[in-house]
């Protein structure tokens, strides 16, 4: 059901917006989470590192596809607060046959190429056959990934957070029992989990589709030449490329940052893989929120109501900061018994209790930093945003290289420096906007 961010208590809209998008993330993760845990459990920890040395090649297209999408939101939103609601229709046709030919294409020649990308990143040769195996399947539901994500941006940007988190619901189910079949009972290892992953992926895709188009006259459309709107897709490629560039190469970034995780041998790439498996779970509450913040603002600037959207970034840092201290504190006693779950060795274990002990001491500035990136990327600055984004991901790289006698601390250290650096600039940036407002 469509939300209006433009009326009502700003700390209830935020969170009765962002609370699906929260559970959402939650289950999405499962997808990693199911394929890990039972995959380390029952298989052992060769085959869990190859699902994890293929993160960063699948997150490649993933976070292009969610780069792209951060533009539809934003267009939608607008649409939507300015009263537009009629040319949401263009909005989604347009991106859903646009982007859902263009990752059909992307993934043919991934799984093509599967085993040479591999090679490049310098995967392990005891887990290369399992990673190459895994990958390949995974490519082919990248297409579906792209669908779910122009209709869950669509629906976002109207304040509907709760059918997105539906198509979820019914895909993560399906993921398990799907892992519990094929790994746990049928024995068929990676491979079984990739197919699990896929067919609940295909599910999601199909269940968004059906479901808004029942319940909504504006996510209707017929496929063809006039489903396509060049105007809407101008003004939806303004706002989507650059932050759809900031996330290539955040993620060509990610591959840079695997290839120097490889070097570190098998035990640390369990160990981290597994640990960021983990944070990304944990994470989600914080980015989720300033996702809301992003949308909340994105509709009131289009309804030209920039002062409620300023109060809307003031709220929203404060909960994301009161969320960031409490994860702190359950975080950093609790890393190493949650890396333990995935059936690690005590080598292992150590590595992540380690990378924990050092991330989750940044989760504060970092939750700051995505609050007025968010706020940011509402108001239409998505090419500064996406510039930060990929200024603190090259310090990150250089200081992982830079210092990499330190040892596999390091990988955390880096990251979180970044997110320092991540902070500053968004700061900077909105303290220069409000100054020229004003003058």
């Amino acid at each position: 059901m469509a939300r209006n961010l433009t009326q009502g208590s700003i700390v209830k809209t935020l969170v009765l917006f962002s609370l699906p998008l929260i559970l959402s993330g939650l289950l999405q993760q499962l997808y990693n989470w199911a394929d890990a845990f039972i995959v380390g459990n029952v298989e052992g920890e060769i085959p869990l590192a190859a699902i994890g040395a293929t993160a960063s090649v699948s997150n490649l297209l993933v976070m292009l596809i969610t780069g792209f999408t951060v533009g539809t939101t934003i267009l939608t939103a607008r649409l939507y607060g300015s009263g537009e609601t009629e040319k949401i229709r263009d909005v989604l046709s347009s991106f859903t046959l646009v982007l859902g030919g263009l990752f059909l294409a992307a993934s043919l020649l991934g799984a093509v190429l599967t085993k040479p990308i591999m090679e490049l990143l310098r995967t392990p040769q005891d887990i290369m056959a399992d990673a190459c195996s895994y990958l390949r399947i995974v490519f082919t539901g990248i297409p579906f990934i792209a669908v779910y994500n122009v209709y869950a941006a669509v629906l976002r940007g109207m304040g509907d957070s709760r059918t997105p988190f539906l198509a979820i619901v019914v895909s993560a189910l399906t993921n398990v029992l799907l892992d519990i079949l094929l790994v746990a009972v049928w024995h068929y290892g990676a491979a079984g989990a990739a197919v699990a992953t896929v067919v609940s992926q295909a599910l999601m895709a199909i269940f968004v589709v059906a479901y808004s188009a029942r319940r909504n006259p504006h996510l209707r459309f017929r496929p063809g030449k006039a489903a396509v709107s060049r105007e809407m897709v101008t003004q939806g490629l303004r706002l989507s490329i650059p932050t759809a560039t900031q996330s290539s190469l955040h993620s060509v970034g990610n591959l840079i940052l695997q290839n120097f995780m490889n070097g570190f041998g098998t035990a640390t790439v369990a160990a981290i893989t597994t640990a960021y498996r983990i944070d990304s779970i944990i994470m989600l509450p914080m980015n989720n929120l300033a996702a809301g913040v992003s949308t909340f603002t994105a509709q009131n600037v289009g309804a030209d109501n920039p002062r409620r959207a300023r109060r809307g970034l003031l709220v929203g840092t404060v909960l994301i900061a009161v969320v960031s201290v409490v994860l702190t504190l359950v975080v950093i006693p609790t890393g190493g018994t949650l890396i333990a779950l995935f059936g690690m060795l005590d080598e292992v274990v150590g590595i992540g209790e380690n990378f924990f002990r050092i991330i989750a001491l940044f989760y504060l500035p970092f939750g700051i930093a995505i609050a007025i990136k968010g706020y940011l990327e509402g108001v239409g600055d998505v090419i500064f945003s996406g510039v930060a984004s990929v200024l603190s991901l090259l310090i990150r790289i250089v200081l992982s290289y830079a210092f990499a006698d330190i040892g596999s601390g390091i990988i955390a250290y880096a990251e979180a420096f970044s997110w320092l650096a991540l902070l500053l600039m968004c700061a900077g940036r909105f303290l220069y906007m409000s100054s020229r407002k004003q003058s």
